[in-house]
């Protein structure tokens, strides 16, 4: 990238932009240059995107809270984490920011589980209408006879399909319990307005009156490795839910769920946390360090967050006198969580009991299925690595039934065949365990956490690093913190905070009360779009040649707005200017593509692909200038992308957006 040119402000964009939200990660989306030759598709057909003459660009730096907060005041910010497994709501009055209240405790729960949140279960009736949500769903679900349960629609481990779904889109479909499809939308839409519903009440509850939707500020988790798509797709359900409106987007903001950790673990008091290496809450600060907390000025450390479903990590530096956050590497992890060890469960009870028999009984006995989960559920928990005495797990008793149905003997006679000798029958109708069958279930899951953890701390950025914040309901897991303490080394300390599950919930609603506490951002991806140069011999492919006017231009070269693990200041703004290719031009619509490589040259390259849709409506804005011109300016930084756009020679507002989700 081009060392970045200092500008002055527009004043006409500032004051007459108009303001949009463009759905995606901290990373510069918009497309640059002039799109005169837009009606000229490119020669070279390996993308079909047509070329766009490039006017000279431009990146400014402005105040950074100028234009990202909105002027609209808040009573409240509810956070609401939307997690894998578990999920759950916290909230703080904007009057008093230090006490944030978490949500009421939840009806019902398993032995041995905290229900500090709520499983993320949703039951639907048979014709498809909302019916429950949490314990209350599953509880429901479980009561039900099973020749009834066949025809209700129970889902849960659901969010991860939003990460999985390649070409996520408005009408992806998720598979319920019993094998029927459902539109993902309307399932997340359903457990949004299950959570505004029972935040509204408590707070109705707290203030002795109705609580107006419009006086809260609404934060939603998500994984900070999710790409554009699937966060687009959490505000869409958030409109159809009735959380926020498409005229209001600002009521709410995605949060990363990391980032949200950091904010919190940033200000913990020492007496809030474990420290692993010394297994004390003091950490072995003397009393007036830095106050009481752990992480001081220009500390650098490094936040795992392990959930359900994702692994998140993130890089961060405390800058004073604010203590300002700043993203030291760009956002890693993978699909990692611990339902990776639900799955080889599963596995497990193939081998022993064949494929076949478990693809049936999930969908002939789906609440025993759920049953035999929960109940598996409780044990995982009780996995460590000094454990000496088995584990045993129940076995619903429809499980032992179907069984030798399906197969003619028992399920005790399946595991003295199966080959599987750590797995036992015990004659209370349990599985029983060893442990190392147990700590075997974990392995490649920890196996990849710690590979991920240890190829981070080789990279140059990531040097010096004082904290390891394991946080999120898997850091609970003795065998991974065990792994994390043998893979550092000593070179790092790390820090649990107390309330482990509840540390991304917290951190969320401290960034819904300052949105602007994190500075600097890493772009985890490099955005640009396709444009004509002028071709130069020797330089550019022959292919890529083509002769417009007399004018040799050269097709498909990507301009790059902002490349991989950039660093991105919050307010940053990108200019790019557009021509409509013809004075009628109602809309132009120029394609974003984004690739993972820190430098691309063109558009058709390997590893290059589209992945969105800039849309400038120009209706209504025309005049009687020879060429018009639309200047669009980006403000990103942030968790997503504002743009706003104007017509240079009129000063009118131009409509602009920007779109990942496939249509």
């Amino acid at each position: 990238m081009q060392q970045k040119k200092k500008e002055k402000k527009d004043p006409v964009c500032r004051a007459s932009g108009y303001r949009v939200f463009i759905h995606g990660p901290q990373a510069l989306l918009l497309p640059g240059g002039r799109s005169d030759a837009m009606a000229n598709p490119s020669p070279a057909k390996s993308m079909g995107d047509p070329g766009i003459t490039p006017l000279s660009p431009s990146h400014t730096q402005q105040d950074d809270t100028d234009g990202v907060e909105s002027q609209q005041s808040f009573v409240v910010v509810v956070a609401i984490d939307f997690g894998t497994t578990s999920s759950g709501y916290a909230y703080a009055f904007t009057k008093e920011p230090e006490c944030i209240h978490t949500m009421r405790r939840w009806e019902g729960g398993d032995p041995g589980v905290s229900n500090q949140k709520t499983p993320t279960t949703i039951l639907l009736t048979p014709d498809r209408k909302f019916h429950s949500f949490g314990y209350a769903a599953r509880d429901f679900y479980h009561d039900l006879d099973p020749s009834e349960s066949k025809q209700w629609l129970y889902l849960e481990k659901f969010k991860m399909k939003l990460h999985t779904t390649p070409n996520l889109s408005i009408n992806t479909d998720l598979h319920a319990a019993n094998g029927k499809r459902v539109k993902a939308l309307d399932i997340f839409a359903y457990a949004l307005a299950f959570f505004k519903e029972q935040a509204l009440k408590e707070l109705s509850d707290q203030m002795g009156g109705d609580f107006d939707n419009n006086d809260v500020r609404w934060v939603i988790t998500v994984p900070a490795i999710w790409k554009m798509p699937a966060k687009q797709f959490m505000r869409e359900a958030a409109y159809k839910s009735g959380l926020v409106s498409r005229e209001n987007p600002e009521q709410l903001i995605i949060a990363l769920e990391p980032e949200a950790a950091s904010i919190y673990c940033r200000k913990l008091r020492l007496h809030q946390m474990v420290d692993l290496c010394t297994h004390t809450t003091q950490n072995g600060f003397s009393p007036t360090d830095n106050g009481g907390s752990a992480a001081s000025q220009g500390d650098r450390y490094v936040v795992v967050d392990c959930g359900g479903g994702t692994v998140d990590l993130t890089v961060h530096q405390i800058r004073l006198p604010e203590g300002h956050l700043k993203e030291l590497y760009k956002a890693s992890g993978g699909p990692y969580g611990s339902i990776g060890i639900d799955y080889e469960f599963e596995k497990l009870l193939c081998r022993i009991f064949g494929q076949d028999f478990i693809d049936q009984f999930k969908i002939k006995r789906p609440a025993a299925w759920v049953d035999l989960m929960i109940a598996f559920e409780s044990r995982k928990r009780a996995a460590a690595p000094e454990r000496t005495n088995p584990l045993n797990i129940n076995l619903p008793f429809s499980f032992i039934d179907y069984y030798k149905k399906f197969r003619g003997h028992s399920v005790e006679h399946a595991l003295r065949k199966s080959n599987v000798d750590f797995v036992k029958w015990s004659s209370q109708g349990m599985l029983r365990m060893s442990p190392d069958a147990m700590n075997s279930l974990f392995k490649p899951t920890i196996d990849h956490i710690i590979q991920h953890l240890t190829e981070l701390f080789e990279k140059p950025e990531v040097c010096n690093i004082k904290f390891l914040f394991l946080v999120g309901g898997f850091a609970e897991s003795p065998l991974l913190q065990q792994a994390v303490q043998n893979m550092l080394q000593g070179r790092s300390r790390i820090i649990i905070p107390h309330d482990v599950g509840l540390t991304i919930l917290k951190g969320a609603v401290l960034f819904g009360l300052d949105p602007s506490v994190i500075k600097v951002r890493r772009s985890p991806l490099t955005y640009g779009v396709g444009v004509l140069n002028r071709f130069v011999e020797g330089k550019h492919p022959p292919e890529k040649l083509l002769v417009k006017d007399g004018t040799r231009w050269c097709t498909d070269v990507f301009d790059t707005f902002i490349a991989a693990d950039q660093s991105v200041a919050l307010g940053e703004n990108v200019k790019r200017s557009y021509t409509p290719a013809k004075p009628s031009q109602q809309v132009i619509v120029i394609h974003v593509y984004c690739s993972e490589k820190e430098s691309v040259g063109f558009i058709s390259e390997p590893g290059v692909r589209k992945c969105g849709t800039l849309r400038l409506d120009v209706s209504g804005t025309e005049s009687a200038a020879p060429r018009r011109e639309i200047q669009t300016l980006m403000q990103f930084g942030d968790t997503e992308i504002r743009a706003m756009a104007v017509d240079v020679s009129t000063g009118r507002t131009v409509k602009a957006s920007i779109d990942f989700l496939s249509h």
